[in-house]
């Protein structure tokens, strides 16, 4: 009896388990359906457990989400794609549910399915699913089936497919805007299957019933497919139909649509070509830099580099230069931050001579800008004016500021400038960094921020990899050694984690002579923190220096520490005497 029963034992437990009270219990049995589906076989999940699934009207999301994703990757458990079609009525099902991301999930997994679908199954079950979701009463179900055009359309046969162009047509003009909202996000991906004669006609008159909707909502998605239409179409047929609409969105009464717009200009100007950009998009985007809602000249203001380098120097010197500056003095920090951030990349657009007259001062005027994140942004990208003007005059123009950010009450500032100090220094080179910012960077080891501390220690490292070891020991080494005597013990810190990161670069000899001293001597200091750090630091200098040099001074130091009264210290100093065993056994 067992036996017969046992086949049935899978289902059953899944049954027992989707009806159980307890939303955790519902969930665990929906993610092991696959493994339920193995142990049915093939015949037995698309004649049972299929079905089961379509009847179950659970009311969860998070359970209905699940199943969705499930299904998806549901074909080798039912036989393959030749009996893929079973796994349809379900997701239908799921496609008309109130919860959005349900029903995406459901249609993300329906285009998986139908991706793989025989050409007739598709003809056969995959266009009616299509057909009866846009013809369904509740606009859940029509929402759902703008998502599946894109995979029922290019199997169709002719008379098909103009039905099909006819039913998303009515979907673009349906009454609830949630479905029209949906035809706009989905109408580039169906637009992209449909033959080049439909395209110019079919598509663009749903196009412009969408660009003409009352509901700012569904205009600002059209927006979003003017990109992808535009790379579709032929420049000219973009020209006469895809720039009138651009324009004419860029003076929408919604900031939205606006903001939208200011997002995919750029986009557009590589579609119609460099003549409709000079006469219509340049003056369009002008006047998104000079919005009056701040969103949208945010949006303008992060593209200005993108769209500077598609015009030519002359256009975009005469055009987007002037706004440029008004939006470095902007009311709102977010746009200047926006600005800050990509307006360095102008300077190899706009060559030589016009970035030092014009955009330097630009330059200048948002590194000593009041909020922090607009003077981090024009740090952070230096590099590409130091390529266009030289580092004679960028010394001479930018590095005043730099210094004084160097010591900028706001600690992610001076974080930022630490970070690109070495960058700097290897573009100044030794003489002039000697001059102006060796100072800085000693400065650093004692900010009563311990990230500013840990990063300068790092970045008197990386000074020593670029400048070489010879001159670390004359111009750094000695002037961390000196700070050992802090009376703080946070600061004497610091300066162990600096040697333990110059160690290796500064190599064997020098290690022993100077850093190895100062570290022993450390280890006799009265705060425990300070004595397992010099065992970590130990241990880590081990595998740098000879193994005579180990035996004499390492190991005698760190068996002292052993014997410590702080049970910290003597872990990390047992640490490293095992550490140092190991060595001397290879």
């Amino acid at each position: 009896m067992a036996m017969i029963d046992e086949p049935l034992y899978p289902i059953a437990v899944l049954i027992d388990e989707l009806k159980n009270e307890d939303i955790q219990l519902r969930l665990n049995s929906i993610r092991r359906l696959s493994t339920i589906a193995r142990a049915l076989g093939e015949e037995r999940t698309r004649k049972e457990l299929i079905p089961f699934l379509g009847e179950n009207n659970d009311d969860d999301d998070e359970v209905l989400l699940a199943m969705a994703e499930e299904l998806g990757v549901f074909i080798p458990y039912v036989g393959g794609v030749e009996h893929a079609n079973v796994l349809l009525p379900p997701l239908e099902t799921l496609c008309t549910v109130e919860e959005t991301c349900v029903r995406d999930k459901a249609v993300e997994s329906l285009c998986r399915i139908g991706a793989q679908m025989r050409e007739q199954d598709l003809v056969e079950y995959f266009i009616p699913l299509v057909k009866r979701l846009a013809a369904g009463e509740w606009f859940t179900a029509r929402v759902s089936s703008c998502g599946l055009f894109q995979i029922a359309y290019p199997s169709a046969p002719e008379a098909l497919k103009t039905e099909l162009r006819a039913i998303y047509s009515q979907l673009c003009q349906d009454d609830m805007p949630m479905v029209r909202r949906s035809a706009a996000t989905n109408l580039g991906k169906f637009a992209a299957t449909v033959e080049a004669p439909h395209l110019k006609v079919d598509i663009m008159s749903m196009f412009d019933d969408l660009t003409q909707d009352d509901q700012d909502s569904v205009r600002l998605l059209a927006v979003e497919g003017c990109a992808a239409l535009g790379k579709l179409l032929e420049p000219q047929d973009c020209v006469a139909h895809i720039l009138p609409v651009i324009v004419n969105f860029s003076q929408d009464k919604s900031w939205r649509v606006r903001y939208m717009v200011a997002n995919q200009l750029y986009e557009l100007c590589e579609a119609v070509g460099p003549e409709p950009t000079r006469s219509d998009l340049v003056p369009a985007y002008v006047r998104l830099l000079r919005d009056n809602e701040a969103e949208v000249r945010i949006a303008a203001a992060g593209k200005v580099t993108k769209f500077c380098r598609i015009l030519n120097p002359e256009l975009a010197i005469q055009h987007i230069l002037p706004c440029v500056k008004e939006l470095s003095t902007d009311s709102s920090q977010h746009v200047r931050s926006a600005l800050a951030s990509v307006i360095m990349g102008m300077a190899p657009v706009l060559g030589k001579d016009p970035t030092i007259e014009q955009l330097l001062p630009i330059f200048l005027s948002l590194l000593k800008d009041e909020f922090p994140d607009v003077r981090l942004n024009i740090i952070s990208k230096l590099d590409q004016v130091n390529q266009v003007i030289g580092i004679d005059l960028l010394s001479q123009s930018l590095l005043p500021a730099i210094v004084e950010l160097a010591e900028d009450r706001h600690w992610r500032v001076r974080l930022a400038i630490i970070e690109y100090i070495p960058l700097l220094a290897s573009q100044l080179g030794v003489a002039f960094f000697d001059d102006k910012l060796g100072a800085l960077c000693m400065q650093w080891l004692k900010d009563k921020v311990y990230s500013i501390r840990d990063a300068a220690a790092n970045n008197v490292k990386r000074l020593a990899e670029e400048f070489g070891p010879d001159w670390a020991m004359q111009h750094i080494v000695p002037q961390v050694l000196d700070m050992i005597n802090n009376p703080h013990y946070l600061y004497r810190m610091t300066i162990l984690h600096a040697i333990s990161l110059l160690a290796p670069v500064m190599g064997s000899d020098i290690t022993c002579s100077k850093l190895l001293p100062v570290v022993i001597n450390a280890s006799k200091d009265r705060v425990p923190n300070i004595k397992f750090n010099v065992a970590k630091v130990l241990q880590s200098v081990i595998p740098i220096v000879d193994q005579s040099v180990v035996e004499k001074t390492i190991r005698p130091c760190l068996v002292e520490l052993t014997e410590d009264p702080d049970v910290d210290v003597r872990f990390f100093a047992t640490q490293a005497l095992e550490s140092s065993n190991q060595v001397m056994m290879c």
